[in-house]
């Protein structure tokens, strides 16, 4: 059995109408997709632990507990009796995109690498074959914390332990895009998979293209690197640098892709981690996000993507 550790944030989810009626969930980048992951995979096929902080108020636990349902791991989940999950409200138009309004900035996550047991956690990780973070696990930390995570990840990498990346970029959450390019480039050295979003890539880094996006990660280390580009499909290229195109299928009922990236990332590992061929991987990605983005909200209903853990092992 595989094991992966996802370290990240989840907050509470409003979605729904301007002063109209709103819906209360909850959802994050890499808490979507650990919970997409656990949900297409047999736990006898990989254990999925995720790495956060969280209050210890009633939501809190109960939102805990609704990750324990769906497989999820937390013993990882450290308790901050101080602070609780930050807030996010999400807002559609009729074309199902979507704006965010946040309000994090004393959540318990932002101070994770502050947390008395942090330490315990990271000796723990030896004990995985993959560790996956996102650009949204690093911009939440205050900047000394982030290089504290990356020097913990580097010595991990040299220990074997897998590093996947998605770059997520939120550039209301940097300080500035030349700190963002600093931490990525401190970070990218050591990733092994790298799951990015060419709207990001193009944003941070000026890219012209996805090949563009795939050669300067390549020259900044990366092994594989994946570059989605929504409908029109991802680029990726393996480890010998041997590149392919894998379309999407047509979705007609778009409603919602607030995580349509994370559920990709979900379909996507769970074939890899079984050595799967990266076209496999992201037709995997492609089908599972195609179905996630026909329904609102980042965590959709279980049912609807109950038939692909029979699909997809």
């Amino acid at each position: 059995m595989k094991k992966i550790a996802i370290i990240g944030e989840c907050m509470i989810e409003l979605n729904g109408e301007a002063f109209g009626r709103m819906y209360q969930t909850y959802g994050g980048d890499t808490l979507n997709t650990a919970t997409y992951l656990t949900r297409v995979t047999p736990s006898t096929v990989l254990e999925v632990q995720y790495i956060s902080a969280m209050g210890t108020d009633k939501l809190s636990q109960q939102m805990i507990e609704h990750w324990q349902i769906d497989g999820i791991n937390t013993n990882w989940v450290l308790r901050d009796p101080k602070r609780h999950a930050g807030l996010y409200l999400i807002q559609l138009d009729a074309q199902g995109e979507r704006t965010f309004l946040y309000w994090r900035n004393q959540s318990a996550a932002r101070y994770l690498l502050q947390h008395i047991e942090i330490e315990k956690v990271f000796e723990a990780l030896i004990a995985v074959d993959m560790i996956y973070l996102s650009g949204i696990s690093l911009a939440i930390l205050p900047d000394h914390d982030r290089t504290a995570l990356i020097t913990k990840l580097i010595v991990l990498a040299k220990q074997g332990i897998k590093i996947a990346f998605d770059s997520n970029y939120r550039p209301a959450l940097w300080e500035s895009l030349e700190k963002t390019q600093e931490i990525y480039t401190a970070l990218l050295p050591i990733v092994d998979l790298a799951l990015v979003t060419f709207e990001d890539e193009q944003a941070i880094w000026q890219d012209k293209n996805a090949l563009d996006t795939i050669h300067r990660l390549k020259q900044m280390g990366v092994k594989k690197v994946i570059v989605k580009q929504g409908k029109s499909g991802a680029m990726c290229s393996d480890r010998h640098n041997n590149q392919c195109f894998v379309p999407t299928q047509e979705v007609n009922n778009i409603v919602d892709t607030t995580s349509a990236g994370d559920a990709f990332n979900a379909g996507f590992l769970n074939g890899y981690l079984q050595g799967k061929p990266l076209y496999v991987c992201c037709e995997q990605g492609h089908q599972l996000a195609g179905l996630v983005i026909q329904y609102q909200g980042a965590i959709i209903d279980k049912s609807v993507t109950a038939h692909l853990i029979n699909t997809f092992n």
